[in-house]
């Protein structure tokens, strides 16, 4: 392993308001020593970091990237690529309670559950194999990572692997079923546990279930981050309750992109919410959030249908959809307003929704038109004929992206003490994810930093370095400081910006002179080097 000395850099050490002309030495995977004038020792190669900013390698704490590292290791795609393109050295994967494990023992409810997931995780039936977290791990600790790589336990897969879809409470003997998954992955190095009440079958559980069965992530210091019910009308009320379900776990809550959609609560809402977070904390609860430097989301189109259409049965449900009698139906629902799920049918309108991935090639002719523009330019009756055919003729599996948010209020959340960035990447089969897959990073610096000045660039990188890091409790990783692990980037940050939009979102990042992952020179000058320096991460291991 080589030996490194950074010298003439803009040093943001990634805790702190500095900015300072600083050198770097590395040896052995991590930061050796950082002063200024270092001299070099023999053997050590220089790299001349003059007129350029270093800070430490970036940090995605959310990212749905769950099988990807294993197609990698099949020279499958460009996962590595995207990453370090970025600048993003360390990822975490299992977010919005949807994770490959656990696995139930039916065959029928393993295959529910993977086309399900499938518009956020891509397709895992080729990876029907890892039935378990620690399994999970395993796979990892076989795969040439590309960036480091840690992993939440799910529950919305807990739940449906200990009860598949169904929408009953949980028998007392079930909850200590869950607790006993839960503790084995946190055991094996999990950081936590994720909960996704907007999805199924999690939108069926209580805040006293989860209260109880997240008790030992609570026992262990680690955290839960909630994708929350409604993040609309309801969104305030999902705070609260995001809020109760963290302090009866006894844990720290993190609010997984938090948000305000629907046009109607925008510029409004999203300061209710943040009062309810930050009356918790003055009350001594820890609870935090993170977000996407976006103005559009991007999920399931199946999450557009009402759990009460669905019953916890979506092979029922979408079989109803083929029928006129069940569309009839669906569209007497889509008329109401829900106080525990968004209707975003009646708060957005089908123009903001846009169809991002399906797997049929008779459909792909219909990607990137909102639903509307389906409706008219394919011949179906109305907007819910259209999505009715879509989820039928892709088995639940399409995505989309959704116009659902103010800059304003995106805005604001980014300035929080205690919100750090995320890119949310969902992982649908598709060559037209949201962008934020390919460049969610460097449009943070770019065009909240650079162009619109909403933060400091030491502000800003804190928010991808540091802050993560200790939140998930990464250790030694997030700042450039002796002894930490040499995770950094070397760019010109007037130069270093994100390429994809929505029209053309799969356009990689520019601008990156160099980027080190446990020591080693993985991108210079844009050109990738090396996707094999990754480590697994096991947290508390």
């Amino acid at each position: 392993m080589g030996k490194i000395l950074i010298q003439n850099g803009i040093v943001y050490n990634g805790k702190d308001d500095s900015g300072v002309k600083q050198d770097i030495r590395i040896e052995n995977e991590r930061i050796a020593e950082v002063g200024t004038d270092l001299l070099q020792r023999e053997g050590e190669m220089v790299i001349d970091a003059g007129g350029m900013t270093v800070t430490p390698g970036f940090i995605d704490i959310h990212r749905h990237c769950d099988k990807s590292p294993l197609e990698q290791e099949q020279t499958k795609g460009d996962y590595g690529q995207v990453l370090l393109r970025q600048g993003i050295t360390t990822v975490i994967t299992g977010n919005c309670g949807i994770s490959m494990y656990p696995l139930h023992n039916d065959p029928d409810v393993i295959k529910q559950m993977q086309n399900y997931y499938e518009p956020v995780l891509g397709n895992i039936r080729p990876y029907s194999s890892v039935a378990s977290y620690r399994d999970y791990m395993e796979k990892l600790s076989d795969c040439s990572l590309p960036v480091n790589t840690g992993a939440m336990i799910g529950m919305g897969a807990v739940r449906i692997a200990v009860k598949g879809f169904d929408a009953g409470r949980f028998t007392a003997e079930e909850i200590e079923t869950c607790k006993g998954i839960i503790r084995d992955a946190l055991d094996a190095g999990a950081p936590g546990a994720s909960i996704g009440l907007m999805y199924l079958p999690e939108c069926h559980e209580s805040a006293e279930e989860l209260g109880e069965i997240l008790k030992p992530v609570g026992a262990a210091g680690k955290i839960v981050t909630a994708h929350i019910r409604g993040e609309g009308d309801s969104l305030v009320k999902s705070i609260e309750e995001a809020i109760l379900i963290g302090r009866l776990a006894e844990c720290r809550m993190e609010i997984s992109h938090l948000k305000s959609c629907g046009t109607v609560n925008w510029n409004r809402e999203i300061y209710r919410a943040i009062a309810c977070i930050e009356e918790a904390r003055r009350n001594g609860q820890q609870v935090v959030c993170d977000f996407y430097p976006y103005d559009c989301g991007s999920t399931t189109l199946m999450s557009m249908i009402p759990p009460t259409f669905v019953n916890g049965d979506i092979g029922a449900a979408l079989k109803r959809l083929e029928s006129k009698e069940g569309q009839e139906v669906l569209r007497s629902l889509l008329k109401e307003n829900y106080p525990d799920w968004d209707n975003y049918a009646v708060s957005l309108g089908w123009d903001k929704v846009i169809l991002s991935s399906v797997s049929k090639e008779e459909n792909k002719k219909m990607l990137g038109k909102s639903i509307p523009e389906i409706t008219e330019s394919f011949g179906f009756f109305d907007e819910v004929e259209a999505v009715s055919w879509l989820l039928t003729s892709e088995n639940g599996t399409a995505a989309i992206i959704i116009r659902s948010m103010s800059q304003a209020d995106v805005d604001v959340i980014s300035a929080l003490p205690y919100s750090c960035l995320i890119s949310d990447a969902i992982y649908a089969e598709t060559d037209r994810p949201h962008p934020r897959m390919y460049g969610a990073f460097p449009k943070f610096l770019a065009d909240f930093v650079k162009e619109r000045k909403v933060l400091s660039f030491s502000e800003a990188i804190r928010k991808m370095t540091s802050m993560p890091a200790e939140r998930l409790g990464i250790l030694h990783r997030g700042q450039i400081r002796e002894g930490f692990y040499a995770d950094l980037n070397i760019f010109n940050p007037e130069v270093f910006h994100d390429c994809a939009t929505y029209l053309e979102p799969a356009r990689l990042a520019e601008g990156l002179s160099y980027c080190l992952i446990n020591g080693e020179i993985v991108v210079k000058d844009d050109q990738v080097l090396s996707t094999k320096k990754g480590k697994l991460l096991q947290i508390g291991r």
